[in-house]
């Protein structure tokens, strides 16, 4: 009988699997025809084969993104190599800029990072930072979690947020049961922790995708923003975010002066010799990480001063971390990849929509419109925010950025800078669903909370969100 249910239950997964990749290839053709369809009534009679070409792969990757039919770092490579194989037909053009995204400084900037933070995961410094830091928060429930949401909201500016978001849960889970898992407090610092993540992740330019893709699109139209600068305008959005969401959460949970102990993340002292050289060991390894990623930091704070291009600087975790032994040839491979290749994807479908001219010739068919760009602005950021809670927020960023660029051309006295960075901060707003974002369905997985306790953050920073980052934007615009 054991036998029987066993092989029914086989049977019945590989049902399931063939039904799901049917599903996937009439999904794919679907859009296939519908972006070739679209490509052909939107082109103009004047449009050259390489012109339908780029169009059509713009309309297919937005569909891909949307429904997911491929995962999203495979229609990266899908724009990258289309695209090379377009323009190889072109003799005008030259195709291997477009491969050359993959060595772009964004991508340098991104890898840079993702060593930084698999260098703190691999000797446990982001570990050690939070025991460090937590007990200084007292031992106030609502300060606790003030104080655990900005060390998650810190990390994430370093870090990948879902890699933040799974270590700090992990980390006080002892807290749930502490707190009972149908506490006040424990909902409330499940659902804190990823939104801080989220929210963190504005900080840096490697604190999320769709900021690199933000700064690359910038870097198309002639513009270099530091990364200084762009925490000029991320850090003070995620402070203000972080603080935000913290007083609604202490509003729905009404966590008010009920106290909690935070003795678990104390370290146990060592009972063998053994124990105390594998302690001593792992401290030399993470005072190695702690200095490389502060003279990592210190450079790429300083870049404007020394002169060191931001992409040269992040060679350093990437050789310091390998020579030193910190990560080996097995960290290497388990580097989220798939996210640089949905990067470069986006850097090549940008660069081939601003140099095929397709932008220009729809913004022209606009432009004797009377068109508000602030009024544009404060669309693109909320439609952003839509679209990145049941999409990609990367790939969101992508479709946006280009055409937002595009429009500015309508306006020579609008700051071009205005439009990437509210859209490349707004994508992270996207926090209505538990898939909205991968620290969401962490969150989720916990069972401590249900889909509709997202919607609180979903709603309000969703809201919110591109209000504030509307406001710095337009000061930092003023300013500088």
């Amino acid at each position: 009988m054991s036998d029987s249910r066993n092989y029914s239950i086989k049977q019945l997964a590989k049902m399931e699997q063939k039904v799901a990749r049917q599903s996937r290839t009439i999904l794919f053709l679907t859009i296939l025809i519908v972006a070739y369809v679209l490509m052909y009534f939107l082109s103009a009679p004047t449009f050259t084969v390489t012109q339908q070409s780029v169009l059509f792969i713009l309309f297919f990757a937005i569909g891909l993104w949307i429904t997911e039919a491929v995962p999203p770092f495979a229609v990266g490579i899908l724009i990258v190599g289309f695209l090379v194989f377009t323009m190889g037909r072109d003799e005008g053009m030259d195709a291997k800029r477009y491969a050359q995204v993959w060595s772009d400084g964004v991508i340098w900037l991104f890898l840079g990072g993702f060593f930084l933070a698999e260098g703190m995961k691999k000797t446990n410094l982001d570990v050690s930072l939070l025991k460090l830091a937590a007990p200084k928060f007292g031992n106030q429930q609502k300060m606790i979690l003030f104080g655990l949401m900005l060390v998650t909201a810190i990390l994430s500016m370093l870090m990948s947020n879902t890699a933040t978001t799974a270590m700090m849960i992990a980390t006080v889970s002892p807290l749930f049961l502490m707190a009972g898992k149908e506490s006040n407090f424990s909902k409330a610092l499940v659902l804190g922790i990823p939104t801080a993540a989220a929210i963190g992740g504005m900080g840096t330019i490697i604190g999320s995708a769709p900021n690199a893709i933000a700064v690359g699109a910038m870097e198309s139209i002639g513009i270099k923003i530091s990364f200084i600068e762009w925490m000029l305008v991320g850090v003070p959005v995620s402070l203000i975010l972080l603080f935000v969401f913290w007083r609604m959460l202490l509003h729905k949970y009404q966590l008010k002066n009920q106290t909690i102990s935070l003795d678990f993340l104390l370290d146990a002292p060592a009972s063998s010799e053994e124990e105390m050289e594998k302690l001593e060991e792992s401290k030399i390894k993470k005072q190695i990480v702690l200095v490389v990623m502060g003279v990592t930091l210190l450079l790429w704070l300083t870049s404007q001063l020394t002169k060191i291009p931001v992409a040269a600087v992040s060679g350093i975790p990437i050789v310091a971390l390998t020579l030193l032994g910190i990560i080996d040839a097995d960290d290497v491979r388990s580097l989220p990849w798939d996210t640089l290749m949905l990067v470069a994807g986006g850097l090549a479908l940008g660069m081939a929509i601003q140099e095929q001219g397709l932008a220009t010739y729809f913004v022209d068919q606009v432009s004797h419109y009377d068109i508000n760009l602030y009024a544009l602005v404060v669309i693109f950021s909320l439609v952003t925010v839509v679209f990145s809670n049941f999409m990609s927020n990367t790939a969101a960023t992508t479709i946006f950025i280009p055409i937002a660029i595009s429009l500015i051309g309508l306006n020579a006295d609008f700051d071009p800078v205005i439009f990437p960075l509210v859209i490349g901060l707004s994508a992270s707003c996207a926090l209505l669903l538990p898939v909205s974002t991968p620290p969401n369905a962490i969150a989720y997985s916990t069972g401590i909370i249900q889909q509709q306790d997202f919607r609180m953050g979903g709603i309000g920073i969703g809201l919110i969100g591109p209000l504030v980052i509307i406001a710095f934007t337009m000061l930092y615009s003023w300013l500088f």
